[in-house]
C-alpha cells in the first residue's frame, strides 16, 4: 500500500514464539512451497513458508487458501499478526497473504515494486526474526535496518530490495492486511 512514508515502525512486538518455531523448521519445511521462487525472478534466492495464500487472478475478488505452513505455524503467528492489526488497523478486514521469508546468507532480492492491485490495497508488514547487521534493506533509495522482534510495515509501491552479505540468512515473517473497504 502508497503509505505517506516509505517505511513506519512500530516497535517492539512479542513475536519470540513465532521466531523460536520458525527458526527451528528443517530444510524440508522450507522447501515445500516453491512456487514463489520459480514465479518472480527477485525471490529465486529466498525460500518461504507459506501459511497463507491468495489467487488473486480475478482482483478484488480474492481466493485465500491455508498452505502447509499454516498447519505447522498458526498458533503463533495468528496471535501475532492480532496483535500488530488490533494496535495499528481497523478492524474487520482480511489477512490475504501470510509466510516467512528467508534471503540466503550472500544472496539478494533485486530492487522491484508489489505491482499487482491487491499489493495496492493491502499493508504489508515485517517482522524481522533473525538477521545480521549485514544486511541492507533498501526502500526509496534509502537504507533501512530493521530490528529483529520489531514490526514494520513497508510502502511497497516504492522501489525496495535486499542484500544479505552476511553469513547467516535473513528470516522475516511477513504478512499482508487489507483493511475494510
Amino acid at each position: 500500500m502508497d503509505i505517506d512514508v516509505a517505511l513506519r515502525s512500530f516497535g517492539k512486538v512479542d513475536a519470540e514464539s513465532l521466531a523460536a518455531a520458525i527458526l527451528g523448521a528443517e530444510d524440508e519445511v522450507w522447501n515445500e512451497y516453491v512456487e514463489r521462487q520459480k514465479s518472480f525472478e527477485v525471490h529465486e534466492q529466498t525460500r518461504s513458508i507459506v501459511l497463507l495464500f491468495a489467487e488473486v487472478s480475478q482482483w478484488p475478488a480474492v481466493d485465500i487458501t491455508k498452505q502447509p505452513g499454516w498447519a505447522r505455524f498458526a498458533d503463533t503467528a495468528v496471535p501475532l499478526m492480532h496483535q500488530i492489526i488490533r494496535n495499528w488497523y481497523p478492524p474487520g478486514g482480511t489477512i490475504i497473504r501470510a509466510m516467512a521469508a528467508r534471503l540466503f546468507a550472500g544472496g539478494r532480492i533485486l530492487p522491484h515494486r508489489d505491482s499487482h492491485p491487491s499489493f495496492a490495497a493491502g499493508h504489508r508488514i515485517h517482522v524481522p526474526l533473525a538477521t545480521n547487521p549485514r544486511v541492507r534493506f533498501m526502500i526509496d533509495g534509502r537504507p533501512a535496518q530493521l530490528q529483529v522482534g520489531h514490526a514494520y510495515e513497508i510502502n511497497n509501491q516504492k522501489v525496495h530490495s535486499v542484500m544479505n552479505k552476511g553469513e547467516t540468512d535473513r528470516i522475516h515473517f511477513i504478512f499482508d492486511y487489507v483493511p475494510p473497504r
